[in-house]
């Protein structure tokens, strides 16, 4: 039997979208994540024992990209207890689904400046002990060590905050 894996995926947003403000669009988003990441983690596996853990919401100060950017909104959801094994095509199925969620908040990656201000933000974080180095995605994610914005949420989703 796989023993259960986990990954994690943060939210940001720092303009507004068809959901009202940043706060809206993360709280908006919650759902359709939540249902994602279940079909998703489900689809090579029994669904039996998943278990997302949110973080609160935290507003941060943008950090990088171009100068006089609103405010960020932040979290952290942590999926447990998958029985699906890390491998680089399923993170890349995860991905492609993330993006088309951020589309349907108005993000256009091919458009936007480079840790500019952005709608949704989905990035995966980690998944397990995967190592991917891939052009279209890195895991862990690099620059995770550096940001507290993403660390600070993922402590509290890792230690069971009670989310929003």
């Amino acid at each position: 039997m796989k023993s259960p894996t986990s990954l994690a995926v943060a939210l940001g947003a720092n303009l507004p979208s068809a959901a009202g403000t940043p706060r809206h669009t993360l709280v908006a988003v919650r759902p359709l994540l939540q249902d994602l990441l279940q079909d998703w983690a489900a689809g090579s596996a029994e669904a039996e024992g998943l278990a997302l853990q949110w973080s609160p919401l935290f507003e941060t100060a943008p950090v990088g990209g171009p100068a006089h950017q609103p405010p960020y909104v932040n979290a952290v959801v942590v999926l447990c207890g998958m029985r699906r094994l890390p491998e680089p095509q399923a993170a890349l199925a995860l991905l492609d689904q993330l993006h088309q969620l951020e589309r349907c908040y108005g993000r256009d990656r091919n458009r936007e400046e480079r840790w500019g201000p952005r709608t949704l933000d989905l990035d995966l974080l980690f998944w397990e002990e995967l190592r991917l180095d891939h052009p279209r995605l890195t895991l862990p994610h690099p620059r995770l060590h550096l940001r507290t914005f993403v660390l600070e949420p993922l402590l509290a989703a890792l230690q069971g905050s009670v989310g929003w």
